[in-house]
C-alpha cells in the first residue's frame, strides 16, 4: 500500500506549485477542488514525514544501543510509535469517500410513535444544530411540516462547513446517521408514566456544489404551486407559494412551503432536488459495485435500524458498531463525536478488510 506514497507525494508538489498561480484562483470551482485534493494529500504527507522520522530514530536507537546499553531502553518506545505512525499512513492511504468534502442536507422524518415521533424529530433536529454549531458549521432550515404538538411530521435542514479538508467535511461526519433512530421515554403525551418506544427517520444526501454538477433537463420536471398550510407566516393559505417539483425520469417529488415567496421554494426544492439525485446516482455506482467494496456504514436503507436513545437509563447504543454510553442528555445537547469516531473507525475497518480481500 506504501508504495503509493510517491506518487502522491509528487501530487502534492504539484498542486503546490499550482495553489500558488494566480491563475488558478480566477475559476473558483477549480480552485476548490484543488483546495479540497491539496488538504488531503498534505495529512497524507505529513503521517509520511511523521512515519519516517521515527523509522530514522528507531535505526539510530538500534545503532547506538550497540555500543550504549542506554541506548536500548528508547527502543521498544520507538517501536511502538513506528507502529503507530504506520497505521496512522496506512489509515490516511484508505481510498476516501469523493463525496467526503461536501456539505449535506438533512431530512428528519416522523415514523412510529405518531405525536411522540413528531417530538423526538424536533429533539434530534436540535441535537444536529447543536452538534453542527461545535464544529463550527452553520445550519439552515429548508422546510417544516410541525405537528400539533410542536414537533415535527417532517423537516429539512442544509448544513454548511468551511474546512476545504475533506476528512473535517461535513458528510465525512453525518453520512453515518442516515437510517431509524429508535427512542425509548416517557411522552409528554402519556399520563400514567409508561415508557413508549417510537422511530423517526433520518436521511442524509450530500449537498451538490454547483447547479449544472447534476445536469436537470427542464422538460423533465414537472412543478406545480399550491397554497401553504399549517405554520408560515401571513401568507399561508393566501397565495400559491408553496411548490412541489416532480423529477419524471427518476420519480423524486420535492415539495417547498417554508418560504413565503414561491421563487425562494423553489430554489430551495432544487437545492434539495439536486442532492436527492446525486446520492441515487451515486447508490446505482455502489450498487453496480462488488459486495467487498462497499462500507458497511455508509448503508442509506431507510428501515435499517441504526441506533436506540434510552432515556430511563441515559443510555444511547450505536446497533452497528456497538458503541455504547451512558451521557444520553449529553449527547442530545450535540456531544456526537464519540459515536461518530466510532462510525469512521468501522467503516475503515470495512474498507482496509476490503482492500486485504482483493490483494
Amino acid at each position: 500500500m506504501f508504495d503509493s506514497v510517491k506518487t502522491l507525494i509528487e501530487e502534492h508538489q504539484a498542486l503546490q506549485t499550482e495553489l500558488s498561480d494566480p491563475a488558478l484562483h480566477a475559476d473558483a470551482r477549480r480552485a476548490k477542488r484543488v483546495n479540497r485534493r491539496y488538504a488531503e494529500l498534505s495529512r497524507i504527507v505529513a503521517a509520511h514525514d511523521a512515519w519516517l522520522a521515527a523509522s530514522d530514530d528507531l535505526e539510530a536507537a538500534r545503532e547506538l544501543a550497540k555500543e550504549d546499553e542506554v541506548f536500548a531502553e528508547e527502543v521498544p518506545a520507538l517501536e511502538e510509535l513506528v507502529q503507530q505512525t504506520q497505521e496512522k499512513l496506512r489509515r490516511l492511504l484508505i481510498p476516501r469517500d469523493p463525496d467526503d468534502a461536501r456539505d449535506v442536507i438533512m431530512e428528519i422524518k416522523g415514523g412510529e410513535g405518531g405525536a411522540e415521533s413528531a417530538l423526538f424529530a424536533a429533539d434530534l433536529l436540535r441535537m444536529y444544530i447543536q452538534y453542527a454549531a461545535s464544529k463550527g458549521w452553520k445550519t439552515e432550515l429548508l422546510e417544516r411540516n410541525e405537528s400539533d404538538l410542536g414537533g415535527y411530521k417532517d423537516v429539512q435542514v442544509a448544513i454548511k462547513g468551511s474546512s476545504s479538508d475533506p476528512a473535517q467535511g461535513v458528510w465525512a461526519h453525518l453520512k453515518y446517521e442516515g437510517g431509524v433512530h429508535r427512542v425509548q421515554r416517557v411522552p409528554a403525551t402519556e399520563s400514567q408514566g409508561r415508557i413508549h418506544t417510537s422511530t423517526t427517520g433520518v436521511l442524509v444526501f450530500p449537498e451538490v456544489d454547483e447547479p449544472d454538477e447534476v445536469a436537470i433537463n427542464p422538460n423533465d420536471l414537472k412543478i406545480d404551486v399550491f397554497r401553504s398550510s399549517g405554520p408560515g407566516g401571513q401568507s399561508v393559505n393566501t397565495t400559491d407559494s408553496a411548490v412541489r417539483i416532480t423529477h419524471l425520469p427518476t420519480g423524486i417529488v420535492v415539495s417547498m412551503q417554508n418560504e413565503k415567496s414561491q421563487l425562494q421554494n423553489r430554489e430551495a426544492g432544487m437545492r434539495v432536488l439536486r442532492a436527492r439525485i446525486l446520492a441515487k446516482q451515486q447508490e446505482e455506482i455502489d450498487a453496480a459495485a462488488s459486495d467487498a467494496r462497499k462500507s458497511q456504514i455508509r448503508g442509506m436503507d431507510r428501515s435499517e435500524r441504526i441506533r436506540t436513545y434510552n432515556f430511563p437509563e441515559n443510555r444511547i447504543a450505536d446497533h452497528r458498531t456497538g458503541y455504547k454510553s451512558y451521557n444520553l442528555d449529553q449527547v442530545m445537547d450535540g456531544a456526537l463525536d464519540p459515536i461518530v469516531e466510532s462510525a469512521v473507525s468501522a467503516d475503515e475497518e470495512a474498507r482496509l478488510a476490503a482492500l486485504g480481500s482483493e490483494s
